[in-house]
């Protein structure tokens, strides 16, 4: 609650007023000072009224693509019985404010407004909650207050078709991937039968020390693993405009380019960024909530040195993509350490300005200025 510049002087105006009636006996004074603080106590409990409404809102759709066209539908319902809404609301989507007409909605009725939402920059787009503003005839006092909960609109990065994927460190008899649906190679793991396994696959020996029928998977060692790595140290992308680093919306559009070729083939692919403390979560909406991160580059607080590390132990794939900016040009020695255990590496820098960086020796290194030119580059990669 909120007393307005107007209430404040007619706070002050009724105080004199009272003080002067009452001290030197001017009833007329007296009576104009008790009708300024009537006229203030009922603006109190006008303002103190808290209005009843339902708010729902539908995005549509909630996640989109950079640059596709979005809208969220906002619904308001006056669910008082008596008293009609007479109201300034107004809804919150991302930075800006959308007006909504609550002016006369009367009891049991509702108000629906549609609205775009801005989809030209990547990330995560918060849309509510209604802020409704209330205040009396007078304008005395206004006081304002949150309805309904708030809504996300996923904008993920612009995708470019990719042609060409990996083919792995060995091609399949069957051709260049396997679509043995349980793979027919390599024993991977165990797991409870289900109705429809096939009895062959049922291993005895552990299914007699656990008790129930325990079924082998199998999996397929010339089925290329795609390993994306995005760099999201704020060091690595050090030009910005506005607050955006364009390298990293490169970086971030050629990582959602290259899961999303990979997914089309049915290709098993892992998404890390160097500076993550959360990998769960579909890839491409953990690509739309990605941002820089503030931290040391280079020198042992540095996170990729940390997150090399754990791909040189945990060896997640045999193709590894690294995308980063030109801030991180001396970093291509962590990264090309690991072909011992990544005999494919492949390195996206963004804004490097065409100059092959230090320490690239024995990577393919794909120089690009934004997502559309690393997806060129990539199809013409003749590895693939």
């Amino acid at each position: 609650m909120t007393i307005t510049s107007r209430g404040i002087g007619l706070l002050v105006g009724a105080a004199i007023l009272l003080v002067t009636g009452f001290q030197f006996g001017y009833p007329g004074l007296a009576l104009l000072g008790t009708a300024a603080t009537i006229a203030l106590a009922c603006a109190a409990g006008n303002a103190a009224w808290r209005p009843r409404l339902g708010v729902t809102r539908v995005a549509d759709p909630d996640r989109v693509g950079r640059g596709e066209p979005a809208s969220m539908t906002l619904t308001v319902r006056n669910s008082a019985r008596l008293r009609s809404a007479n109201l300034i609301a107004e809804d919150r989507c991302g930075n800006r404010g959308v007006p909504v007409p609550l002016l006369r909605l009367r009891p049991g009725r509702d108000t629906t407004v549609s609205y775009p939402v801005p989809t030209t920059r990547r990330g995560v787009i918060a849309v509510g909650p209604l802020r409704v503003t209330g205040r009396d005839a007078l304008g005395l006092i206004t006081v304002a207050r949150s309805h309904g909960d708030t809504a996300q609109v996923w904008v993920h990065p612009r995708i470019h078709p990719l042609a060409a994927v990996p083919a792995g460190i060995a091609r399949s008899m069957d051709g260049r991937i396997d679509k043995v649906p349980q793979g027919s190679i390599t024993f991977d793991s165990l797991r409870e039968y289900v109705v429809g396994d096939e009895l062959r696959r049922v291993h005895w020996r552990s299914s007699a020390k656990v008790g129930e029928l325990m079924v082998k998977e199998q999996l397929d060692t010339s089925l290329p693993r795609i390993v994306v790595l995005l760099d999201n140290r704020a060091g690595a992308h050090p030009g910005r405009v506005d607050g955006v680093a364009e390298t990293f919306e490169s970086a971030c559009e050629a990582a959602a380019s290259v899961v999303v070729a990979a997914r089309r083939e049915d290709l098993p692919v892992t998404l890390l960024l160097v500076a993550e403390t959360d990998g769960s979560g579909e890839f491409l909406d953990r690509l739309a909530a990605a941002d820089l991160v503030p931290g040391t580059r280079g020198g042992e607080g540095d996170p990729l040195r940390t997150t090399t590390l754990r791909l040189r132990q945990e060896k997640l794939g045999d193709t590894l993509v690294f995308l980063t900016g030109p801030g991180a040009a001396a970093d291509l020695g962590y990264v090309g350490a690991l072909r011992p255990a990544y005999p494919s590496v492949v390195a996206g820098m963004f804004g490097a300005g065409g100059q092959t960086p230090a320490g690239s020796t024995g990577l393919v290194v794909i120089d690009a200025a934004d997502g559309a030119e690393f997806a060129a580059e990539w199809d013409g990669v003749r590895r693939w």
